[in-house]
């Protein structure tokens, strides 16, 4: 089975890359989603992802417990969509659980996974030193997961102005 990981800033094109990469294979595909609606404008975000995968896709929404979901989910499904790491991430930072734990048990999930999987997180680490401790702390933790995770992926992209560049793994016509 495959892991990749596609990285990149807000709006770099991240999502759609990803989907079409789970597109290119064959089978039941399942789609890990870690966003919370906790306004109107995220979910507004959340129906549009929605609307635009449309109904080949089995959902499964979790915000905390993504190793076990994939696990679930990789049971009755040939490949899987985590989107995203980073919105994973603020959601354990901010229910205080242990990071390096969770990251360790996905990492640990994705190995053992009988599903393709594709995973997306932002790459936060690119702009200027942020002002106040909790921000560089997310920055930083954001930085080890995604360095954790890229270790642990057979294939890495990076998304900048909607153009893939691949870091790890085989080139091919992707």
């Amino acid at each position: 089975m495959t892991v990749t990981l596609v990285l990149g800033g807000a709006r770099s094109g991240k999502s759609s890359f990803a989907e079409k990469l789970v597109l290119q294979q064959p089978g039941p595909r399942a789609y890990v989603a870690t966003a919370q609606a906790r306004d109107e404008e995220m979910a507004e975000r959340i129906v549009r992802h929605q609307n635009d995968r449309g109904p080949d896709w089995t959902t499964f929404e979790e915000p905390l417990m993504v190793a076990q979901t994939i696990r679930q989910a990789s049971e009755n499904h040939t490949v899987i969509l985590l989107d995203c790491l980073t919105l994973w991430l603020s959601n354990l930072m901010e229910a205080k659980q242990d990071v390096d734990g969770a990251t360790e048990d996905l990492i640990t999930s994705v190995r053992d996974c009988n599903s393709d999987i594709v995973l997306v997180s932002n790459e936060v680490g690119l702009g200027i030193v942020p002002v106040n401790a909790l921000a560089r702390s997310y920055r930083d933790a954001s930085g080890r997961m995604n360095m954790r995770v890229a270790a642990a992926a057979d294939e890495v992209y990076f998304l900048a102005a909607g153009l893939p560049l691949q870091m790890k793994g085989q080139a091919n016509a992707r």
